[in-house]
């Protein structure tokens, strides 16, 4: 059963109570990320992420993780370019000890300069490794070309200019403007009483002022580009992609279908054509990236440098099948049963009930039911399909980025002929 609620000051509470589970999943979230930072502060969202484990009034680093470990708690935080969340999964009797804990790093985090310096360190390191993994680095290079110069295209961890010139001053500025009641949502599933988690959450949260200023975000565009950046490796990574719909669109059941057909599964067209028939990659994948207001449809693979521009051609050519309707109604009620089954079999998780729930809120400000979510799936056409094919691959309006021993002058731009605007 979905309930919500609302303080005073607009902080909104959320739950879905499933009395079958022994466990809960509770999540603070607020709704700032990456895209919300000045370019000289990039990072300083996922750092005050960080810092919100490292230290309050009343607990310091090591007393933060013992009492969480000490009801059993699965905790961890995550930041994204829209959504920043601290969460964690208790079995039910914890959950007012939770409550209590989880609310007071959220609000009462002292950013101590020592904790500072140290978690500064730690987070050069995670950038450091990124950097050192290519296949999660051409991401990061695909992402800053394809938006252009729009903040939705800064990596969430910032860079080692940005991380190394930021103090506590501005973590706490930041902190100010945008953990405001307004963008604060708590959302939790699994055994748990709505009008028990608002009496408890209620003390904290009731007494957060609101911001002095409302932070508008402003619309990403899209750069259609090539980018080849070189690089002493073993394999050519390589990264292409075009617009795609944004998160309230009705056309992203259908972009959820052309992603799975195109690259999201073992029996996709790109893993059976590049991987499976021709060998020319270990891994290939197709993703969807998608926004409020924006989204982004991608192809990612390495290989050797000698075979890039036939794997390419390879893409091109399975994209331009499905352009031209060369679908199957078989195949498209195939994806729809893969689709549907995952939607279904992550229900059975709370943190994935919990995590939809917030999501949800924030971007229809409404609960959605799994049966909405399959009927969706369930009306979407073979002409819908081809629609969102046709609209996010375009010659001359694809992305494309190459980490690796390969030129630009190496690539073959016959490799990246799709159908042309409709």
């Amino acid at each position: 059963m979905y309930r919500k609620s609302v303080l005073e000051n607009g902080v909104r509470i959320v739950s879905e109570k499933l009395d079958h589970l022994r466990s809960v999943s509770l999540g603070i979230w607020v709704g700032t990320g990456s895209r919300d930072e000045a370019e000289g502060e990039n990072g300083i969202t996922h750092f005050i992420e960080h810092m919100v484990f490292k230290g309050t009034q009343s607990r310091d680093t090591l007393q933060i993780a013992k009492e969480l470990d000490a009801i059993g708690g699965l905790s961890n935080a995550f930041t994204g370019s829209e959504y920043t969340c601290f969460y964690s999964k208790v079995l039910d009797k914890h959950l007012d000890r939770l409550a209590e804990i989880l609310s007071d790093i959220f609000l009462n985090a002292t950013f101590d300069p020592l904790e500072m310096s140290r978690e500064k360190h730690v987070i050069l390191q995670e950038i450091n490794m990124v950097e050192d993994t290519p296949d999660e680095y051409i991401l990061v290079l695909f992402n800053r070309l394809f938006w252009g110069t729009h903040p939705i295209g800064m990596p969430v961890l910032g860079s080692r200019e940005t991380v190394s010139a930021l103090d506590r001053s501005h973590l706490i500025e930041y902190k100010k403007k945008f953990y405001t009641p307004e963008r604060v949502l708590i959302a939790a599933a699994g055994r748990v009483d709505h009008d028990k988690l608002v009496s408890l959450l209620r003390p904290f949260f009731e007494d957060l002022e609101p911001g002095t200023s409302k932070p508008e975000r402003s619309v990403p565009g899209r750069h259609a580009g090539i980018q080849c950046h070189y690089k002493e490796l073993e394999q050519v990574q390589v990264c292409l992609g075009g617009k795609a719909p944004h998160l309230s669109s009705e056309q992203r059941f259908a972009a959820a279908i052309l992603n799975t057909m195109l690259g999201g599964n073992m029996s996709s067209r790109l893993f059976q054509e590049i991987r499976e028939k021709r060998g020319l990659a270990y891994s290939v994948y197709s993703f969807l990236s998608a926004y409020v207001d924006a989204g982004l449809l991608g192809v990612s693979f390495a290989t050797e440098a000698n075979a890039v521009n036939r794997a390419l051609g390879v893409i091109a050519g399975e994209v331009r099948k499905i352009q031209n309707g060369e679908i199957s109604k078989f195949d498209l009620d195939a994806t729809k049963e893969h689709l549907e089954g995952g939607v279904l079999l992550n229900s059975e998780n709370t943190d994935s009930r919990m995590t939809r729930l917030a999501k949800n809120e924030f971007i229809f400000g409404k609960y959605v039911s799994y049966e909405d979510v399959l009927a969706s799936l369930e009306r979407v056409t073979l002409d819908d399909v081809v629609e969102v094919a046709r609209s996010s691959f375009n010659t001359d309006k694809v992305s494309l980025t190459t980490l690796g021993p390969f030129k630009k002058d190496d690539l073959d731009l016959d490799c990246l002929r799709f159908n042309e605007p409709f």
